[in-house]
């Protein structure tokens, strides 16, 4: 089988934390860790002519990643969000807005990578201004790759018009438990994310839908069948990024045809790994997790 190439569409910036700065956004996270699990990721950004520009390049070719999506914009500052991790479990994001990542070009280097990918990772937050939603259907039209929602709402990024936006474009969706249920409304139990996982693929005709329920496992509806794999206990350290390796992992696996229980335990394992490691991207081979 040939290496799957996905190609990771988003926001890349640095995130703020106690403990230093990390390279973070998911798309470059994702694709950090899809390179962990023998994938081939692209990951399609922006960044400013400035030095965190320059080092988000240095940084990405030393994890083994490729920059020729990585467009540089003259008239904006590379992203960077503030992290309080003072709630390891629950991170608190202070995000600029009007940055680099705002407005990714649709080069020719980017539609061709899209035609030759086997899948397209989006998000929600790097749809929050018009032009990245104009980018992002540009580049769809181009291929005929499944196309992977992860919905990351942060405050004040969550518009109605945005999410209704991505998953109308989606085949696969990932989302937590509190996502959902939807704003506001309790927490589901276990026992009621199969009926509401199917309620979401009917509504956007979609083929898979991912739930992530943090320390006590995740789900996985596809096709009419539902999957669960329950966590296991570690000590956290920071849980940034773990969502972004826990959908790498799911990815990997499902486009390698794993299986969906099989790639559903890969994607726990890896999401509890990077949870007990500080930042984003902790160094790791993919084999001494899994086993």
């Amino acid at each position: 089988m040939s290496t799957p190439t996905v190609l990771c569409f988003g926001e890349v910036l640095w995130d703020c934390l106690p403990a230093g700065l990390f390279l973070g956004g998911a798309p470059g996270n994702v694709a950090y860790h899809l390179k962990r699990h023998g994938c081939e990721p692209y990951f399609a950004s922006a960044v400013g002519n400035d030095f965190l520009g320059d080092e988000i390049r240095r940084r990405a070719a030393g994890w083994g990643l490729s920059t020729d999506l990585l467009a540089t914009v003259e008239n904006a500052p590379t992203g960077v969000v503030q992290v309080d991790a003072t709630s390891p479990t629950k991170p608190v994001y202070t995000i600029v807005d009007n940055v680099a990542w705002d407005q990714i070009p649709a080069t020719v280097a980017l539609l061709d990578g899209a035609r030759s990918a086997d899948a397209v990772v989006f998000g929600t937050l790097a749809l929050r201004h018009g032009y990245n939603r104009a980018t992002l259907d540009g580049l769809l039209a181009e291929t005929q790759a499944l196309r992977v929602l992860d919905i990351n709402l942060r405050p004040p990024f969550t518009a109605p018009d945005v999410l209704d936006f991505a998953l109308t474009r989606a085949d696969i969706l990932k989302l937590n438990d509190q996502e959902i249920a939807g704003v506001g409304s309790p927490e589901p139990s276990v026992g009621e994310l199969p009926a509401l996982a199917e309620s979401w693929a009917m509504r956007y005709d979609l083929k898979a839908v991912c739930v992530t329920c943090g320390a006590h496992g995740a789900g996985l509806w596809s096709g009419g069948e539902w999957n669960w794999v329950d966590g296991r206990v570690v000590t956290v350290k920071d849980t940034v990024g773990a969502g972004d390796a826990f959908l790498a992992a799911l990815l990997a696996g499902l486009l390698r045809g794993d299986g969906d229980k099989e790639a559903l335990i890969a994607a726990c394992r890896t999401g509890e790994f990077v949870a007990s490691r500080d930042g984003a991207t902790p160094a790791y081979d993919a084999a001494d997790i899994l086993g």
